[in-house]
């Protein structure tokens, strides 16, 4: 039995199709952050009143672009990461421009740093006192 190359070719073509392969692939892919850059200065910063929420940083509101005209994006409140200081976004300018620099949470570093305070809890449970509860201000 003699098989030419061609018919050699499309017998295995014809196989792999028929054996029902499927390969289905998942990713995620981040675009890069991109720069925002503007020719004239951003307005000053909007007054927000922030009030003290435990286990949460304020991540204060920002101007930005859009249509050609300014506009305001609210802050909001994020959660606390253990061992992180948040590092607020701002304005820069660079050259006869300004750059919005985003924020973003820092190892460690200079400032307050948050402290995983379930540590704390279990310390807690196991100091009772006969005389009662142990009372701590945490807004420091």
């Amino acid at each position: 039995m003699r098989f030419s190359l061609p018919s050699l070719a499309l017998a295995v073509t014809m196989a792999a199709s028929a054996s029902g392969c499927v390969v289905t692939a998942r990713g995620h892919v981040e675009a890069p952050a991109a720069v925002v850059e503007v020719d004239e200065e951003p307005p000053p910063p909007r007054y927000e009143t922030v009030e003290v929420r435990p286990g949460f940083v304020f991540i204060t509101g920002h101007w930005y672009r859009a249509g050609g005209r300014w506009e305001w994006r609210q802050g909001y409140w994020e959660r606390e990461r253990a061992g992180y200081t948040w590092e607020p976004g701002r304005w820069e300018a660079r050259g006869r421009g300004h750059v919005w620099v985003e924020g973003n949470w820092r190892a460690g570093g200079g400032g307050p740093v948050v402290r995983d305070h379930r540590e704390q809890r279990e310390e807690r449970r196991e100091e009772r006192h006969e005389d009662g509860p142990v009372i701590r201000d945490h807004r420091h």
